[in-house]
């Protein structure tokens, strides 16, 4: 639980930085925020290697060689950062040229997005071992700090110095003499502070490690490891790649616009985002642990019920309350605000499209406890060849319209597939119509809300209240006997 309560705490601290950022930046720069962080997820997946779902897997398989588990993949993960390092570094001004960014500094951003990235991957598998050890008190003071750092240099950078520069602090001039308004550049810097305070936290899980590799193990790990790297690069390249190629598939005076208002609206969407991955943190230890019971699959089947439930209310509260969450990311001025809310048309669709990714995270847990992880990566493969290709032929037309509905569609297509293949090779007994149901509900109760209903905020809050309540007559009993209440 701690587990995905601190990950939802730091997604939620990200989400209320938005307004900061879209005051304080132009809509092109919130661009430029966007599309950096696009990149780095796409590489996070490659430096982490898989290793954080192997060590979990491995860690049931070779209980009695816990150790050689751990120091394996920690050093596998610092030997890939190492070199990935080292080649940005030698060629960051090649990389900055492909980028095609219009800003000087670049070459700069890079090299902090560098050090982030490496930094991180380091503290995956820290991070992993003390999910493992089963202490999530630690874990997740850990994770609150580094959200304490990341947002404290965010308000010293970005509120407190143009403060002091404006009321003419005594020590004003000295900020004056380097200090840039509208630089993205200090969001990536702390960052770049947070993740290293947060490394050097984790010294004492470090110092746990020895610096003895196990090649026969290694190899047998790789073997496992290599799809799910493969289907987690797919998996990114279905969350990020969309605003990658808005930046370089429309023309350049609009790209970077477009992208910091699709990335803005997005970040309305990021709840059920928050949501999944927690439900990922916390579930996928447990689906392992529950593995060898006697009715693991009745227990997947409920925590699917449930799971589904949860995402359906989240996406129609979200939907009707959009004109309270809009205000999250208006900008300085009613002309900027107008530019940035030109996208919440695409929230409700990228909310159905975090419903169908939820639904596959949860389903994915067959072929990682059957030791059948290269259907992860058809699965995962399928859905970025479906991205890759329409977001070439739709974007240049479309624009972030068409990216919303690619993402949609791309997890509807994995989800599909990944149940399709499911049934067949480690059959769960899911609730697939009672599921649909709530889904399509919320479909329909988000259109009519949106469309019909022109976000008004009572109709629908009202519809959102005849949501809950008929979620409740439906699912109350069986939720109570579950939670061991008896009838009276």
């Amino acid at each position: 639980m701690i587990y995905g309560l601190s990950t939802i705490i730091a997604r939620l601290v990200n989400f209320i930085l938005t307004p900061l950022f879209s005051r304080k930046l132009s809509t092109a720069v919130f661009g430029i925020f966007t599309t950096m962080y696009s990149y780095a997820s796409l590489l996070n997946a490659l430096l982490a290697f898989g290793m954080e779902t192997t060590f979990f897997r491995y860690i049931q398989k070779k209980e009695d060689n816990k150790q050689a588990v751990y120091n394996n993949t920690f050093l596998i993960i610092l030997a890939i950062s190492l070199c990935f390092l080292l080649l940005v570094l030698l060629f960051k001004q090649e990389i900055a040229h492909f980028m095609n960014i219009s800003d000087p500094d670049l070459s700069r951003y890079i090299t902090y997005f560098a050090l982030i990235l490496v930094l991180d991957a380091i503290a995956v598998i820290p991070f992993a071992k003390i999910r493992a050890d089963g202490r999530p008190l630690r874990y997740g003071m850990i994770k609150l700090f580094n959200i304490f750092i990341f947002v404290s240099c965010n308000l010293f950078f970005i509120v407190f110095i143009p403060w002091a520069i404006k009321t003419d602090l005594s020590i004003a001039p000295y900020f004056s003499t380097w200090y840039h308004p509208q630089w993205v550049g200090y969001v990536f810097l702390s960052n770049l502070i947070a993740s290293a305070v947060t490394l050097l936290l984790m010294i004492p899980e470090l110092l746990k490690l020895k610096l003895r590799f196990n090649g026969p193990l290694a190899r047998e790990m790789f073997s496992y490891s290599f799809p799910i790297l493969i289907a987690n690069f797919s998996f990114i390249i279905n969350e990020n790649l969309d605003k990658v190629f808005l930046g370089q598939l429309l023309p350049d005076d609009i790209a970077e616009t477009q992208v910091g208002i699709y990335g803005l609206s997005a970040k309305l969407a990021v709840f059920l985002s928050i949501f999944i991955q927690a439900f990922r943190l916390g579930a996928e230890p447990f689906f392992f642990s529950q593995a060898k019971e006697k009715n693991s699959g009745q227990t997947y089947a409920i925590i699917m019920d449930y799971f589904v439930i949860a995402m359906a209310i989240g996406m129609f509260g979200l939907v009707a309350n959009i004109e309270i969450l809009k205000y999250f990311i208006a900008g300085s001025s009613l002309t900027t605000s107008m530019e940035n809310w030109k996208g919440l048309s695409i929230v409700p669709i990228l909310l159905l499209g975090y419903i169908f990714l939820g639904v596959y995270v949860s389903l994915s847990i067959w072929y990682k406890l059957s030791d059948q992880t290269k259907y992860g990566l058809y699965i995962s493969g399928t859905g970025a060849i479906v991205t890759i290709v329409l977001n070439l032929v739709f974007i240049p037309s479309y624009g972030f319209i068409a990216s919303a509905w690619i993402t949609m569609v791309t997890y509807a297509c994995m989800m599909i597939l990944s149940y399709v293949l499911g049934q067949k090779k480690y059959p769960i007994p899911y609730h697939t119509f009672k599921n649909l149901t709530y889904i399509v509900c919320a479909i329909i109760l988000s259109w009519l809300s949106f469309s019909v209903f022109g976000r008004n905020l009572i109709i629908g809050n009202g519809l959102l209240l005849l949501f809950l309540i008929g979620i409740y007559l439906k699912e109350g009993p069986q939720l109570k006997q579950l939670l061991g209440y008896k009838r009276r």
